[in-house]
């Protein structure tokens, strides 16, 4: 054999180790792979469920149950709230899921709120845990404004909910009107307009030699916008 040949017999025998060893090299990377996904499980959906039938369902799946908080819910008492990890997550046979169960709900004592000014009401309510829901209100003119007439929920025991709603007092309703627009015309008939509906006024003369003596210059509020009948207005006229 002379030495040529004996460099590409040699060059084809090392060919051959390495496609051997590529060969080999990658089925031990697929069976570690397979391996590794085949102790791999899917998390199951656990909310809703009680504890004792999550616990055995994830036991089922090689998984442990942990529970991490209980909190007030309107899910049964011992009912999975939250789940971590979420449903359909892949987790290794073993590992842990923390999970959330319902108390039940809360049996609050909801105060006698009815006669008492909305502030106070909202002092109640958070002293005893709970807080003020839909705030709605009704034009009474013998109840004083803010004064709470019904309250939902009753007081008593029993209260599922933290929110009460009150329907409270708007007191006595006052008259609106709409400001006429006034600008241009002569202060007597300005005032006069204005009289029909008693609101309060105020005069304000100034120097302004281009408009006619006595003429509206300027007003507040502007024409068209609501008044209250305690409400002020200022009209500015041509000295």
């Amino acid at each position: 054999m002379t030495f040529r040949e004996r460099i590409e017999w040699i060059s084809r025998i090392a060919f051959l180790v390495f496609i051997l060893a590529s060969a080999a090299f990658l089925s031990a990377i697929t069976a570690m792979r397979i391996a590794i996904h085949g102790r791999e499980v899917a998390m199951p959906n656990l909310v809703g469920k009680n504890v004792a039938e999550a616990s055995q369902l994830l036991r089922s799946k090689g998984l442990i149950l942990r529970v991490a908080d209980r909190v007030y819910s309107e899910m049964p008492i011992n009912e999975v709230v939250r789940q971590t990890p979420s449903a359909s997550m892949m987790m290794k046979v073993s590992q842990q899921a923390h999970v959330v169960l319902s108390l039940g709900q809360r049996q609050l004592e909801i105060p006698s709120l009815e006669g008492s000014s909305l502030r106070v009401s909202r002092i109640q309510l958070l002293r005893a845990g709970l807080q003020v829901g839909e705030v709605s209100s009704v034009t009474l003119p013998e109840q004083i404004i803010d004064t709470v007439i019904i309250q939902n929920p009753k007081p008593g025991h029993g209260a599922a909910t933290p929110r009460v709603d009150v329907l409270v007092s708007a007191g006595n309703k006052q008259p609106a009107y709409v400001m006429p627009y006034l600008i241009g015309m002569d202060e007597v008939s300005a005032h006069a307009l204005l009289d029909q509906s008693h609101l309060p006024q105020k005069t304000i003369p100034v120097t302004a030699p281009q408009w006619p003596h006595g003429a509206v210059i300027d007003q507040l509020p502007v024409g068209g916008s609501r008044l209250i009948a305690t409400q002020e207005i200022q009209l500015t006229v041509a000295n």
